[in-house]
């Protein structure tokens, strides 16, 4: 038998905010697109030897649920000319280890998105796969596998 609770707490929820009509999506794009990150601070990172501050810089906001492929080919350049920069494997390693969970599923995202793209970078790409998997294991692949969103 079902117990009656005097519970009244759900009724507070406002509901309106919902409703599909009342979703703008104008809204989220630009956000997204202001929260892209700064390509010549991304560079000047670069340059400055200070790769593992870029790789998570370049990773702090992707743009998830941006509407515009321009957007997200640009970040995807960005984030493959980050790679690029880390000249060996234990450099790769050090920085695989500082990134958190969540920053480990976008890098994957973008390490299977750069093998769709950059087929030329595939042999530095499997380093960085090896790299992410020996941290995030199959979960992180199965998030990244299973996510609708995409970079």
């Amino acid at each position: 038998m079902a117990k009656n609770t005097s519970l009244s707490g759900f009724r507070k929820i406002d509901i309106d905010i919902y409703n599909p009509e009342n979703y703008n999506e104008d809204d989220v794009q630009n956000i997204q697109e202001d929260l892209m990150p700064n390509e010549s601070e991304i560079v000047s990172l670069i340059n400055s030897k200070r790769s593992n501050e870029a790789l998570s810089l370049v990773l702090k906001n992707p743009p998830l649920n941006s509407k515009n492929q321009q957007v997200k080919d640009a970040v995807l350049n960005l984030v493959m000319r980050v790679l690029r920069s880390f000249p060996n494997s234990l450099e790769i390693d050090n920085a695989v280890k500082s990134l958190s969970d969540e920053a480990l599923d976008v890098l994957m995202k973008y390490i299977y998105r750069g093998f769709e793209k950059e087929p030329r970078d595939s042999a530095q790409l499997l380093t960085w796969h090896e790299k992410v998997y020996a941290i995030g294991g199959n979960g992180c692949i199965v998030r990244v596998l299973t996510d609708r969103k995409r970079v």
